[in-house]
């Protein structure tokens, strides 16, 4: 009986041990679609958020190739391509970015992570000057509380980047009525509105300021996905958070909330595979 046991136990901590490789080394791709009359041109993006700084192959070709055959109109970019360690790298990352933006248009709003290199630079030296002029030598130019307009396509990007209040572990500050407003001024009710909001707890507020379609990431999916129960745990620190990767509805307004394309404390991920989205925007008569 104990010979058994030991079996069974040494055969599941395989297959535990195979989950978590294979998850973390490891990405899928998720299309999702919307459709609105606003829409005048189809449009596909490429979302991605939270690579921390993580390499599939030598100079990320096969994330490279991924993009590639999903042939986007352009590439968004929800925050924390990068993490606030002095003991990372970063020029990989730069170079993954300039070769995204030789093909495709980019838009990109920061993350946490990226913000935090820049307040602080007590802690992190000039790796936020560094990074940003990385991304200037590219041909990138961040969204801080601005935005892009498509006319031919009738759409507008807005790139949010919140306090660092609102990213505080263990509790949720509340957001006063008039923020988003202050951030990003108001919206053209007649242009279909992408946001690039990082942090996803803030999607009803999101959807009070007029988004059509929040697009998101930080929560990782959870880390761990818990059969039937969802995400396991936020960086926020709470246990299974509401929003923790897929779509969300709040009145009119949608959600595609990536579970990030890499890792970053802890590098581990249980059926949990990183994301890669693909969104098509359509007219609705499309």
């Amino acid at each position: 009986m104990l010979e058994i046991i030991c079996t069974v136990f040494f055969i599941l901590l395989v297959i535990g041990v195979w989950i978590i490789l294979y998850d973390t080394h490891h990405f899928v791709v998720k299309n999702y679609r919307f459709t609105s009359s606003k829409i005048k041109k189809p449009t596909r993006m490429v979302m991605l958020s939270d690579l921390h700084n993580y390499r599939y192959g030598r100079e990320n070709r096969e994330l490279l190739a991924a993009i590639d055959a999903a042939a986007p109109d352009m590439v968004v970019i929800a925050g924390d391509m990068i993490t606030a360690s002095k003991k990372e790298k970063f020029d990989h990352t730069l170079r993954f970015l300039k070769a995204l933006r030789d093909k495709y248009p980019i838009y990109y709003a920061y993350g946490n992570h990226e913000q935090k290199i820049a307040l602080y630079k007590e802690a992190y030296g000039d790796m936020g000057e560094r990074f940003a002029k990385g991304l200037q030598e590219a041909g990138i130019e961040p969204l801080h509380n601005a935005h892009v307009a498509l006319p031919d396509r009738n759409i507008a990007i807005y790139g949010l980047e919140l306090e660092r209040a609102y990213f505080r572990r263990f509790t949720r500050k509340e957001m006063e009525d008039a923020y988003l407003e202050g951030l990003l001024g108001k919206r053209d009710e007649a242009c279909y509105t992408v946001l690039l909001a990082h942090n996803p707890d803030y999607f009803p507020e999101y959807a009070e300021w007029g988004a059509d379609l929040v697009l998101a990431g930080h929560v990782h999916g959870g880390i761990v996905r818990v059969p039937f129960l969802g995400g396991l745990i936020s960086p926020a620190l709470s246990l299974f958070p509401k929003y923790d990767g897929g779509l969300y509805a709040e009145g009119s307004s949608q959600m595609a909330l990536g579970r990030g394309i890499g890792t970053h404390s802890p590098k581990v991920r249980v059926l949990n595979p990183a994301e890669l989205l693909v969104i098509e925007l359509d007219s609705a008569d499309g």
